[in-house]
This record gives C-alpha cells, structure tokens and sequence, in this order.
C-alpha cells in the first residue's frame, strides 16, 4: 500500500484532497485508479487509511475509510552524523530515517573530508531532505524527519543541550556493560542525541568538549565505518527502550 503526506488541513471529515506533486505521482508515474486504497498522513500525528475516490487534474480525492494505527517510536533521537565522503550521507539518511530516527544533523568536523559552502550546502539539503521524505513514506512513518543544514562540532553540541540525553560513541571507549547501562536508563518519551565521528575520526579538542557534555560509550571491539556507526547506535537503542 502506498503512502503519502499532506498538511493536517487536506484531512477532513470523511475525505483527503491531494494537491501539488503527488497528483502527477499517483496518475502518471504509479497510475492508479479509482477504488485503490492508500495511506496518508498529516506529519503532525494523523494516519488514516484511504479509498481513492477522484482524480482529477489538480488534485485526487480520497475517502478516508478508518483511522491507522501511528508508526513513531516513543523515543525522539537526533542524529548528528559527521559528514563522510561521497553518497555515503544519502545511505545514512535513508536507514536512519527506516530505523525511526526524528531528526538528521550533518556535523562539519574537522577530520571530515568533505567541506561544503553555502551554496553547495543548501543544495545537499534538499536533496538529502528528498531522500528523508522518500524513506519515510516506503518504510510508512507517520512523519517526516528533518534533516538540517550542517553546522559545526561546537554549534552541534549547543544545539545538542536541548535534549535530554546525549550520546558520543567513541572507538577508544571500552565496555558494553557500560553501554548497556547508559541505553537501559533512557526513558520512554526522552529526547536522544547521538553523535558520530567522520571518516577521518573525532579530533582531540571534539573529544574534549564531548565528554563535558556527553555520555561516551562502546559499540563493541570493532572499528565500525561512519556509515555503519550511527546505524548501530540506533538500532541497539531502539532494542533498548521500545516495545
């Protein structure tokens, strides 16, 4: 079944009304028809399931046929990954958000390889919010993560202090018994940031500020890759705490 987001004010009573891009997506490119059956959601916390009653050519109306049951992990888990090489981001993006991450945060470290102005930035971020969207509706989340313009170590461990718990992964940190600690104290509902290292690894002045402010733990013995690190930190974390 396909899934598709709109603003909470496209749902009403009985029916949705789908506007803009999707019109085109639903007629031309997966060509469906009248009496299909679809899912939407509001990203404010509204599923509903839907019949599709109406296509036209600005628009497709559906009749919504009974509420859906939401998709969002309890905990709301920030990632602030250090920007890597290459399409390793998009990857990153596209698991995390199938995992139920809430928020993406590319981090400009010092050891990355990667540097991005202005201009190059902002056009990475719509792609990368593109490939957030896209994931959140194949893997039917209720709501589309954010991914953010990237910003630097510091203004990410400011950014970080809003949050209940924050987490630091670091390969010279030794102990699952620790980290089974740290993740088995984090509460339902609690807001998580977690951090992870580029390529190139955390510079020293990183490590310092990060254990000011942080929780460092282990992921095990093994080095893990930039691209795999977030994806296990998440993962060992939802095993954690949800349901």
């Amino acid at each position: 079944m396909y899934q598709f987001f709109v603003e909470p004010g496209q749902i009403h009573k009985t029916e949705v009304v789908i506007t803009g891009s999707d019109v085109n997506h639903i007629k031309n490119v997966l060509r469906m028809r009248e009496g299909e059956e679809v899912r939407i959601s509001d990203n404010a916390g509204r599923d509903v399931f839907c019949q599709i009653s109406g296509i036209g050519q600005e628009q497709v109306t559906l009749t919504i046929l009974k509420e859906a049951e939401g998709t969002e992990p309890s905990l709301k888990i920030t990632l602030f990954q250090g920007l890597p090489k290459g399409d390793k981001m998009e990857l990153v993006i596209q698991k995390a958000v199938e995992l139920g991450v809430f928020e993406i945060i590319p981090v400009a470290m010092k050891n990355c390889v990667v540097k991005l102005d202005e201009k190059r930035a902002k056009a990475k971020q719509a792609r990368w919010q593109a490939i957030a969207e896209s994931a959140a509706k194949q893997s039917k989340r209720s709501m589309i993560p954010n991914v953010g313009m990237p910003m630097g170590f510091a203004q990410a461990v400011e950014y970080a202090r809003k949050l209940d718990v924050r987490i630091l992964p670091y390969e010279n940190q030794r102990g699952m018994g620790h980290t089974r600690e740290v993740f088995g104290s984090i509460k339902k509902g609690s807001s998580v940031g977690i951090f992870i290292g580029p390529e190139g690894g955390y510079d020293s002045k990183e490590i310092a500020l990060g254990k000011e402010d942080m929780e460092m733990v282990s992921l095990g013995d093994r080095i893990l890759r930039t691209e795999t690190a977030g994806l296990c930190a998440l993962s060992m974390l939802m095993y954690a705490v949800e349901d």
